[in-house]
C-alpha cells in the first residue's frame, strides 16, 4: 500500500458543518436519500434541491441486501440497481454534483460488499477525488474495520461508527476512542422506517455516550416529523432523516420540490 500525506480536510469540513450549525440553531440537518433513485437525473436534483437546507448529506449507495434499511429504503435501492446503477455510477453523480456547484459535505453510506467488489484502497481513492468527507458502513463492526479506516485516515475521511441503544459499556468506549468527524446514534433497535413516537430512552441512550467523548452525536433510524427533528435536535448534535424524506418523495409529482420542502420543513423546526 502506497504512503499518501495525511490530510483532515474531509474531516475538518463535517466538523466545521456542525460547529456551524450549533452557531445558528439546535442541531446539524442531515437528509439520507439513495442515489439514482427514482432515477439518476431526478436523484441528482432532489439531492441539490434537500442540500439547500441541509448542513450535510448522507448519500446511499444502493445495494441488492440492505440489511439495516427498511421498506421505504429497501424499495429505493431495488429500483436504483434496476435503473442500472453502479458504485462507479455513484462516484459519477457525486462528480456531477460538486461540478454544478454543491459545496454541502456529503457521506456515502455503503453496505461492504460493495465497497469489498469496488476494492477498498480504490473505494476511497476515488470517492475522496469525487468530493465524499465520510464514510457510513452499517454492516461493518468496528473489530473488522481496519483496513477501511486505515485507508480513509490516509485520505483525510471520516469513517463514521454506530452506536445502538443496546451497545454495552465496552462498545461505547471502544467506538468514542476511535471516533472522528461524529458518531451515529442508532435512536431504536431494528431497521430504519418513519415511526411515530421517538423511543423513550434516547435521551438516556445519548447522555451515555457523550459522557465518553466530545465529538458530535447524531442521531438517525426512525425521525420522521418536524417535531421530532426538534426534539431530538435538543439533546443530540445532529439529526439524520431518511425514510420520512423518502416517502415525501415518493407521493409527489414534482419530486425536487417535494425534497426542498420537507427538508425546510426540517430545518425550520431546528431553528426554533
Amino acid at each position: 500500500m502506497k504512503k499518501e500525506t495525511v490530510t483532515e480536510n474531509g474531516r475538518t469540513q463535517i466538523e466545521a458543518a456542525f460547529r456551524k450549525a450549533h452557531e445558528e440553531r439546535t442541531a446539524a440537518l442531515m437528509p439520507y436519500f439513495t442515489l439514482g433513485y427514482p432515477d439518476i437525473a431526478t436523484s441528482l436534483e432532489i439531492v441539490e434541491a434537500m442540500a439547500a437546507n441541509g448542513d450535510l448529506l448522507e448519500l446511499g449507495i444502493p445495494f441488492s441486501d440492505p440489511l439495516a434499511d427498511g421498506p421505504t429504503v429497501q424499495h429505493s435501492s431495488q429500483v436504483a440497481l434496476e435503473n442500472g446503477i453502479t458504485v462507479a455510477g455513484c462516484m459519477e453523480i457525486v462528480r456531477q454534483l460538486r461540478e454544478r456547484g454543491l459545496t454541502t459535505p456529503a457521506c456515502f453510506m455503503s453496505y461492504y460488499n460493495p465497497i469489498m467488489a469496488y476494492g477498498l484502497e480504490r473505494f476511497v481513492h476515488d470517492a475522496r477525488a469525487v468530493g465524499i468527507q465520510g464514510l457510513i458502513v452499517p454492516d461493518l463492526p468496528p473489530e473488522e474495520a481496519g483496513e477501511l479506516t486505515q485507508y480513509c485516515n490516509q485520505a483525510g475521511l471520516a469513517y463514521i461508527y454506530f452506536l445502538t441503544p443496546t451497545s454495552d459499556q465496552s462498545r461505547i468506549e471502544q467506538v468514542t476512542s476511535r471516533a472522528n468527524g461524529f458518531i451515529y446514534l442508532v435512536s431504536l433497535t431494528g431497521v430504519t422506517g418513519a415511526r411515530s413516537s421517538l423511543h423513550a430512552d434516547l435521551e438516556a441512550f445519548i447522555q451515555r455516550v457523550r459522557a465518553h467523548t466530545t465529538i458530535p452525536l447524531a442521531v438517525g433510524f426512525g425521525i420522521s416529523t418536524p417535531e421530532q427533528t426538534a426534539a431530538v435536535g435538543k439533546l443530540a448534535d445532529g439529526v439524520i432523516v431518511g425514510s420520512a424524506l423518502v416517502n415525501a418523495v415518493d407521493d409527489a409529482s414534482e419530486k425536487p420540490e417535494a425534497a426542498a420542502s420537507f427538508t425546510k420543513s426540517l430545518m425550520s423546526a431546528l431553528d426554533k
